[in-house]
């Protein structure tokens, strides 16, 4: 049985990381730690009472095999290089870290210690974003051209309600446009999943954005993305459709056109499909994540020590990178309206 501890008790970590610890066989889920005491112990609760420690030191002293890192970014750099040195693998939730030279320092230990350092890329292990693979193996459509990506919500809605009727901004809508916005926080999986569907590096990038709201990061951008192979990637991401919405709806797609056909998903109604010249092939679609999947694959690593197919640090790095100088860019190009 592996041994797991999960280091960060926050969102990501409650509904979809525990959850999916627990429900696979053949790891164990032994410690929690989070600075918080208030959100270790709701969590712990949650979860029928789940083993909390109160250090970092005693966590690690529960025997592990692994740990999970999903406390906040500006924490993955302490928390890795402690992994580091406890002997264990790591799976890090995305972006391993907002420093690109931080990153290469996680990936630098994590590399001496000879152990897993993954990263939490949970969209490969849809049921969906596999088959799209194995299709894209098969040259089901053909050789694969062109690949749209979107995901446009209104990541929960900019404002809420207070007990007295008031509104106020959603915390978590500012806290993630403050931290870099939809295409570094959410656009990273599609970086992720075009170079790993088409087993090609990107070599060029460009970006534009738009402003609804005012903050530094623009809450809708495009990222088109030119690889090794002649394919061209265009991303489309947004925190602001339907953000101010009374009935908020959300698109999220997946589009990748060949020389034979076209392969296509859609979240709204789990459409999944193959259109080529001789017929249509339909299969049952799923969500775009898949946590359970992920600590699967996880587990069978860790066992075996192959890799092949796992979302690596390296992987992270590289996703963070173009995601954040696409933006950076952007920012640098805003136009201003004037008078």
């Amino acid at each position: 049985m592996i041994r797991i501890g999960v280091l960060g008790c926050g969102d990501v970590a409650n509904f979809g990381h525990i959850p999916a610890i627990l429900s696979t066989d053949g790891v164990e889920l032994v410690a929690l730690y989070d600075p918080d005491p208030a959100r270790l112990s709701s969590t712990s609760a949650r979860f029928d009472g789940l083993p909390t420690f109160d250090s970092t030191e005693e966590f690690y002293g529960q025997g592990l095999d692994a740990v999970v890192i999903a406390s906040p970014a500006p924490t993955h750099l302490a928390g890795v290089l402690e992994a580091a040195t406890r002997d264990v693998h790591v799976l890090c939730e995305k972006p391993i870290s907002e420093d690109e030279s931080e990153a290469e320092t996680m990936i630098g230990a994590m590399n001496i210690s000879g152990k897993i350092f993954m990263v939490g890329f949970c969209y490969r292990f849809s049921p969906v974003a596999r088959q799209i693979k194995q299709w894209i193996e098969e040259g089901t459509v053909g050789k694969i051209r062109a690949l749209r990506l979107i995901y446009i919500w209104n990541l929960h809605g900019r404002y809420q309600q207070q007990p007295d009727h008031s509104w106020v901004e959603n915390p978590r809508w500012a806290g993630r446009m403050v931290e870099g916005g939809p295409m570094v926080d959410c656009g990273v999986h599609m970086i992720d999943l075009s170079r790993w569907w088409l087993e090609s590096e990107i070599v060029r990038a460009a970006a534009s954005g738009a402003w609804v709201a005012d903050y530094e990061a623009p809450d809708h951008m495009w990222l088109n993305m030119d690889h090794r192979c002649g394919a061209h990637t265009n991303v489309e991401m947004s925190f602001t459709y339907c953000h101010t919405a009374r009935e908020p709806i959300n698109h999220f797609s997946y589009h990748l056109i060949g020389d034979g056909g076209v392969l296509r998903y859609d979240r709204d109604g789990y459409v999944l499909e193959a259109r080529t010249g001789q017929e249509t092939i339909r299969v049952p679609g799923a969500s775009e994540k898949n946590f359970e999947g992920m600590y699967a694959a996880f587990r069978d690593a860790i066992r075996s020590g192959d890799t092949t197919g796992l979302p690596l640090a390296q992987d992270g790095l590289i996703a963070t990178k173009i995601a954040r100088e696409a933006t950076n860019l952007v920012m640098g190009d805003r136009a201003r309206p004037t008078a």
